[in-house]
């Protein structure tokens, strides 16, 4: 998150005239607010100029419509309500009211707070249950209630702490420059105000699909008209000598955050077995702990797989510079106390030890009730499973994507939170396909990447601008076809090639 600082542009109390305001948006000040004009047609609106996930720049942003999309992580507000219409943002933004008085655009005060715009319920049920407390989970309950469902929804979540923003526990929180209070994607009091009975520290242990019936560890029975399986991911872990031990952390809660937070107190060296995104992110949190970090990783170059192997290099680089140890082409083979042997010899002295080596989607509930499987599950365009009336969202489902054509599951927080937005939607009568583009981003010290698209194969990467700078737009293709971007420092760009893709497959 970014800190307050002084307002900017012209002030709107005293007004702008239509010829200072040639563009799509404008940004001004009342009082010591920044406020965003944004035109759309013949209109004018006003609403905050700061997106409410991680208070980033709109004024940086693109409007498509009636929305403003947000150049840090993509989120998408309506300009007329404010309302955030797609995640990773939540929380609305403020409207402000628009005066004219000739040829000025003034703005003075806040308008109340304008309801979201709502489909309207064509098949409302009676009992939806949710069984997961994670992005999908959240954003398919709080999206719901946002379209004014009034019936029982009852979310269960095998984890202690109702639902966090994932994302930060690899970098910011992880890296001491977060505090807690900015994990909660609500606060507590929000579940019981929107009367959703969140039941934390729940294992469910089976569905049965002819009673419509989700049993739970204890043995009670809840029934549920709709159901949405969205049980997310779990970490793997590497079945050698050692890793069973309590200073041998993976990271997927909060409370794994916090061991390892624990474990960094006062440690000299950590290791962290695994060069993925994760992996990576957490090394670079905990080198902003002044912790001395070796990174072990089978492969070659790091997220060659995802990025390709110019960004690859370029990511290795960027952590050497800040200290970083890799030990590629090579693997852990035991962790005998404190000292982590390799399979290529060296034995390497670590305080803690951080699993970063992926993640596998939790499916047994959706096999044992019998669900069609296809490396996770297998969703219709509508994220409907082949159990009438059950869906599935986030880590778990593999759903037909019409940008790349072909059958995808990927393991991206946006898309969680969007696919549970569509659910929520969908479970209350709307035929809305999920065609949202997939997005995600992570951090490495100072440097944002940003990717849209899902490649997982291709045969030309253009490269626009320098890696190296930190100032480049790499385009992953397949037969001329463009199914991916990564971009470091090319936010609008990034957002245009998002809309682009949209449109495309529209």
């Amino acid at each position: 998150m970014a800190d307050q600082q002084a307002p900017s542009g012209p002030d709107l109390t005293q007004g702008v005239a239509l010829a200072e305001f040639p563009g799509t948006m404008l940004l001004g000040h009342v009082g010591d607010e920044d406020v965003l004009l944004v035109r759309s047609g013949a209109d004018i609106f006003a609403i905050d100029a700061h997106c409410s996930h991680y208070h980033g720049p709109l004024a940086d942003g693109l409007v498509v419509g009636e929305t403003v999309h947000c150049p840090w992580h993509h989120a998408c507000f309506d300009i007329r309500t404010g309302e955030a219409v797609a995640a990773p943002a939540f929380n609305p933004l403020s409207v402000w009211k628009v005066e004219r008085e000739g040829d000025r655009i003034i703005v003075r005060e806040k308008r109340e707070q304008p309801k979201p715009r709502v489909k309207g319920s064509v098949d409302a049920p009676g009992r939806i249950v949710i069984v997961g407390g994670g992005a999908a989970g959240f954003a398919a309950a709080e999206m719901l209630r946002r379209q004014d469902y009034r019936g029982s929804i009852v979310m269960l979540s095998g984890e202690d702490a109702p639902p966090v923003d994932r994302p930060n526990l690899s970098k910011d929180f992880l890296a001491g420059s977060a505090p807690e209070d900015w994990l909660p994607l609500k606060p507590d009091n929000f579940y019981t105000d929107a009367a959703i009975d969140l039941r934390l520290k729940t294992e469910v242990k089976s569905i049965d699909t002819r009673r419509r019936n989700v049993v739970l560890a204890g043995g009670e029975a809840l029934s549920y008209d709709r159901l949405l399986l969205a049980t997310g991911a779990e970490p793997v872990r590497l079945p050698i000598p050692g890793a069973d031990q309590p200073h041998v952390h993976v990271l997927r809660t909060l409370d794994d955050c916090r061991a390892i937070i624990a474990s960094a107190d006062g440690a000299r060296r950590a290791v962290v077995i695994g060069a993925s995104f994760i992996g990576l992110e957490v090394a670079a949190s905990l080198r902003a702990r002044e912790i001395e970090v070796h990174v072990v990783g089978l492969e070659q170059r790091p997220l060659e797989r995802v990025l390709g192997p110019e960004m690859g290099d370029f990511v290795r680089a960027l952590h050497e510079e800040h200290g970083v140890v890799f030990h590629l082409g090579d693997t852990v083979t035991a962790i005998e106390g404190k000292r982590a042997h390799l399979k290529s010899g060296p034995v390497l002295d670590a305080d803690f030890v951080v699993l970063g080596v992926g993640v596998k989607p939790r499916l047994a509930l959706a096999e044992g009730a019998g669900l069609a499987i296809d490396r996770g599950v297998k969703v219709d365009a509508y994220l409907e499973t082949s159990g009438p009336g059950i869906y599935a969202a986030g880590d778990i489902a593999r759903w037909p994507d019409p940008h790349s054509g072909e059958n995808i599951r990927v393991e991206h927080w946006v898309v969680a939170e969007r696919q549970g937005q569509t659910v929520a939607r969908n479970m209350l009568g709307h035929r809305e396909v999920f065609d949202a583009v997939p997005f995600f981003w992570s951090q490495h010290y100072d440097v944002p990447i940003n990717y849209v698209g899902h490649a997982e194969q291709w045969d030309e990467i253009a490269v626009d601008g320098s890696i190296a700078g930190k100032d480049c737009m790499l385009r992953y293709k397949r037969g001329r076809r463009v199914l991916a971007a990564a971009s470091i420092y090319r936010d609008l760009e990034s957002l245009k090639v998002e809309v682009a893709m949209q449109h495309a497959a529209a």
